[in-house]
C-alpha cells in the first residue's frame, strides 16, 4: 500500500479507462477532467463516488484501527486501574493528556509533498516534527512531574491530585516516546502506508494488556506500575515503528536518513504545528473521536495528495465522499452509546454510584457522539488543506461541549462549502516551494 507506484484493478473507473486505487497519476487525474468538464450523468456520477468510497476506505479501515489501538493503550490501563477504586480511576484519568496535535503538521506537508512526488522532502519534514515534539517534552515534562500542584490549583481534592501526580510520572518515558512516534505514524500514512502501522498497533496492543494484567493484579504494582506499563509498551509501538521506516522498501524515496536540514525553517513549521494542537486539543474525547480520528486521518491523506497534485475537484468530491459516510457511522455509534450505556459504564468501574451517574449521562454524550463524527472529518479536510490556524479559531468558541460542537461544526461547514480548491493547490504549490526555500539549494524539493 505504500508503494509509489498505481494500483490497478479490473474494473474501469469511466467507460474505456482503468480504476486505480489510491493512484494520483492516472485514474485521479481522469476523474478531475471528467468533474470538471460540465454535468455527469448518473452513473458517472456514482462510479466515481464509489472509487472515492474505496479509496477512502482503503486508507480509514488501517487508520482506525491505528487510532482505536493506540488510544486504547491508555484505556486498558484506566479500565484496569478504575476496578482497584475510584480514587485510582480519577487519578489515572486526569493526568491523560498528550501532545497529538502538533503531529497533524506532518500529514499536511507531507500529504501534498506526497502527492506532488516530492518524495525526499517527507523525511526531512517528519524530522522537523520530532525536533519540535522533543521541545515540547521538556515544559510537559515539568508539568507531568509537578502535575499534583497543578491539579490543586485547579480545583481537584488532595487525595486525587496525589494519585494523578504519581501516574502523571509513572508517563514521563511515555511522553517521550510519544513524541517520537507520532511524526513517524504520519509520515507513513501520508505516503498511504497504513497496513504495517494498524498491524505494529495491535500486536503492542495485545502485549500491553498482558504485561498490564499481571503488573496491577499478579504484582500488584498499582498506579505507578501501571503507568510505567504503559510508558514501556508506547516504547515498544515506537521502536517496531522506526526500525520499519529504515527496514521497508517503501520508505527508501522518502526517508533518506538523518539531515541536518531538518533544523532549517523551523520556525514556520512550529507555527503550523502549533496550530494543528490548537485545533485538537478540545477534539480528544472519547473512543468515538478515535474511529472518526482515523477517518479525518485518511479524509487528510487523500485531500494533500489531491491537493499535492493539482487536483482540486477530486479534492472537494473526496470531502463530499468522506462527510457523507461519516454522518452514517454517527447515527449507528449514537445508538449504540443508548443501547449499552449500563454495560460501557462496568468497563470502567465496579463503583455503582459511578455507574448510575455515568448512565444518565449517556443521552448527553450521545449526542456529542453526533456532532463529533462530523467535526473531526471537517478538521481532517482542514490539515490537509493547511487551515489550521483557521480551525484554531473555530476551536476558540467553545463554551460548552454540546453548544461548542455545533457551532463549530456549522462554521467548518461554511469554510469547506466556501472553499476555492483551485486556490488551496495554488497554497499547496507556495508551502512546497516554502518548503524548498528552507532547504537552500538542493534537490530535495525541485521544479515545484
Amino acid at each position: 500500500m505504500g508503494d509509489h507506484g498505481s494500483h490497478r484493478s479490473d474494473e474501469p473507473l469511466l467507460p474505456g479507462a482503468p480504476l486505480g486505487v489510491i493512484d494520483i497519476d492516472e485514474t485521479s487525474r481522469e476523474a478531475e477532467e471528467t468533474l470538471g468538464s460540465g454535468p455527469v450523468t448518473v452513473k458517472v456520477f456514482w462510479r466515481v463516488a464509489w472509487w472515492e468510497s474505496k479509496n477512502l476506505w482503503r486508507l480509514s479501515w488501517a487508520s482506525v484501527i491505528i487510532s482505536v489501538f493506540n488510544f486504547m493503550l491508555s484505556l486498558a490501563t484506566q479500565m484496569f486501574v478504575g476496578h482497584l477504586g475510584a480514587l485510582e480511576l480519577a487519578g489515572a484519568s486526569i493526568a491523560n493528556v498528550g501532545i497529538q496535535g502538533l503531529a497533524y503538521a506532518v500529514q499536511t506537508v507531507c500529504g501534498q509533498a506526497y502527492g506532488a512526488k516530492k518524495y525526499r522532502a517527507m523525511g526531512v519534514v517528519c524530522q522537523k516534527a520530532m525536533i519540535l515534539h522533543l521541545g515540547v517534552v521538556v515544559p510537559l515534562g515539568l508539568l507531568y512531574w509537578y502535575s499534583g500542584p497543578f491539579l490543586r490549583a485547579i480545583g481537584q481534592a488532595d487525595d486525587i491530585a496525589s494519585s494523578g501526580q504519581s501516574y502523571a510520572r509513572g508517563l514521563l518515558p511515555q511522553l517521550v516516546a510519544y513524541a517520537l512516534y507520532l511524526p513517524m505514524q504520519r509520515f507513513l500514512q501520508a505516503q498511504n502506508i497504513v497496513n504495517p502501522v494498524a498491524a505494529l498497533s495491535v500486536a503492542v496492543f495485545g502485549v500491553h494488556v498482558l504485561m498490564t494484567w499481571a503488573v496491577v493484579y499478579k504484582l500488584r504494582l498499582g498506579l505507578v506500575g501501571a503507568a510505567l506499563t504503559l510508558s514501556l509498551s508506547w516504547w515498544l509501538l515506537t521502536v517496531a515503528t522506526w526500525i520499519y521506516i529504515l527496514r521497508s522498501a517503501s520508505c527508501r524515496e522518502t526517508w533518506t536518513g538523518l539531515s541536518r536540514k531538518a533544523f532549517k525553517g523551523l520556525w514556520p513549521y512550529f507555527k503550523l504545528t502549533l496550530a494543528s494542537a490548537v485545533m485538537l486539543c478540545a477534539n480528544y474525547l472519547s473512543m468515538n473521536m478515535m474511529v472518526m480520528l482515523g477517518i479525518s486521518n485518511a479524509a487528510s491523506i487523500r485531500v494533500g495528495n489531491e491537493l499535492g497534485a493539482a487536483h482540486p475537484r477530486v479534492a472537494r468530491f473526496a470531502v463530499i465522499v468522506v462527510v457523507s459516510t461519516c454522518i452514517v457511522i454517527s447515527i449507528i455509534l449514537s445508538g449504540i452509546v443508548l443501547l449499552f450505556r449500563e454495560p460501557l459504564s462496568k468497563l470502567y468501574t465496579s463503583s455503582q454510584d459511578v455507574i448510575d451517574m455515568v448512565v444518565k449521562l449517556m443521552p448527553l454524550l450521545a449526542i456529542s457522539v453526533f456532532l463529533n463524527g462530523i467535526q473531526p472529518i471537517l478538521s481532517g479536510v482542514a490539515i490537509g488543506s493547511g487551515w489550521q490556524a483557521i480551525v484554531a479559531y473555530v476551536n476558540g468558541l467553545w463554551w460548552g461541549l454540546i453548544l461548542g460542537v455545533f457551532v463549530q461544526t456549522i462554521v467548518l461547514i461554511v469554510i469547506t462549502a466556501r472553499t476555492n480548491w483551485n486556490k488551496q493547490v495554488d497554497n499547496a504549490a507556495d508551502r512546497l516551494k516554502r518548503e524548498a526555500a528552507d532547504e537552500g539549494p538542493s534537490d530535495l524539493i525541485d521544479d515545484v
